[in-house]
């Protein structure tokens, strides 16, 4: 066990969690907090609070037009139009500080990765984009990038920063008494700001259904991560309550509710193909999630709401009149609710939801129903 601990990477903010008393675990080729004082009060207190939660082992990176960002609109689309080779989204339809959800995808449609795409709102870095992927991911997407836009673009790694996300009802209220600006900002909208002479971009998004900030700070400001720490309102989440919570909010896990083999369309994701990139068919696998999305896909993501209180977990199988219909791909239980939560995909015929099914729970039959989504309300502000 020591010996994989040395191979194990460190965030800039890993000291600080073992100081504050964090259980750490291996996840994604880093060193992370998985709990501090326990999951469900980290849980409970993100819903009713803060929370601040060190995203710093992902991907964020900035990928720029060969020649480098300029003050002019047309360099916006050329880099637009080159990520646009590899997922499905309308990133040339971004405004200034837009930040989107997309996916990465492979020939066959299938999705190699979800990532947040932002363009940004500074006229002088027009043809550069903020990219966002999943930390156990980043070698593949960004190897991915740089293989298909080379010489056209250039990736700049920026995991080595600190990335750090504070989520919660009183999330906004915190971070203004910095970035008073920030409080002006929509849901998936971005502004690069300045702290005491360091330059930060804050995004307000998330990963726990509830309104937050992303921050992207340089390496050196781990004292200000303190700071934020200090504040009543505020207290570290680890990897644990940010896995409960997503799941509550219906968010997908790239590698448990995504992969290869999945589609937007089976994924339900639908919704991040706008309508102008469905029209131009130019994305890698358009013909196979067309098709889908006219004629419906085999497969759907979709809630399961487990009827007593063992949870089902990842791998769990789902059963309609004794024969196998499909597989939790995630599952637990939910702080915020009390009651066991899962996602899973299941045949489309039995996705409809309050649709009555059996999960295979350590070897014995449990009663489950199909849920909506998400089990716990959205408050992004828009």
């Amino acid at each position: 066990m020591a010996e994989q601990d040395t191979q194990l990477l460190k965030t800039p903010l890993h000291d600080l969690h073992v100081k504050l008393g964090a259980k750490m675990v291996g996840f994604a080729g880093y060193d992370m907090p998985i709990q501090f004082e326990g999951v469900k009060a980290e849980h409970l207190w993100t819903r009713e609070h803060c929370g601040l939660f060190d995203v710093s082992h992902m991907g964020p990176c900035f990928l720029t037009i060969s020649g480098g960002p300029r003050d002019d609109p047309a360099a916006h689309a050329e880099i637009a139009k080159l990520i646009e080779i590899l997922v499905p989204s309308d990133i040339q339809g971004l405004k200034p500080g837009q930040a989107r959800l997309t996916v990465l995808l492979n020939e066959e449609g299938g999705i190699l990765d979800d990532l947040i795409i932002t363009r940004p709102r500074q006229p002088h870095q027009q043809g550069m984009l903020y990219i966002v992927v999943n930390g156990a991911m980043k070698e593949q997407d960004w190897g991915l990038m740089q293989e298909t836009l080379s010489p056209h673009a250039e990736l700049t790694r920026a995991d080595d920063h600190i990335l750090t996300a504070l989520q919660g009802p009183e999330a906004a209220d915190v971070v203004t008494q910095y970035f008073p600006e920030a409080g002006e900002l929509g849901f998936m909208e971005c502004i690069r700001l300045e702290h005491e002479g360091m330059s930060c971009l804050v995004s307000r998004c998330g990963y726990t259904g509830e309104d937050g900030f992303e921050l992207l700070i340089p390496p050196e400001g781990v004292g200000f991560v303190a700071e934020l720490l200090a504040d009543d309102r505020v207290k570290p989440i680890g990897l644990g309550a940010r896995d409960s919570l997503r799941l509550e909010a219906g968010l997908c896990l790239y590698g448990h509710d995504l992969d290869p083999g999945k589609t937007p369309v089976e994924a339900t994701l639908s919704w991040v193909i706008q309508k102008n990139r469905r029209e131009a068919a130019d994305f890698p696998g358009a013909e196979k999630i067309l098709h889908q999305i006219e004629n419906g896909p085999r497969i759907k993501r979709v809630g399961i709401q487990p009827l007593d209180r063992a949870p089902a977990r990842e791998g769990t199988e789902i059963m309609f009149n004794d024969v196998q219909i499909g597989e939790i791909t995630s599952g637990g239980f939910g702080p915020s609710v009390e009651a066991p939560v899962a996602m899973g995909y299941v045949e489309a015929d039995h996705a409809k939801i309050g649709t009555e099914l059996t999960l295979m729970v350590r070897g014995k039959p449990r009663a489950a129903r199909v849920a909506k989504l998400p089990f716990v309300p959205h408050n992004y502000k828009r």
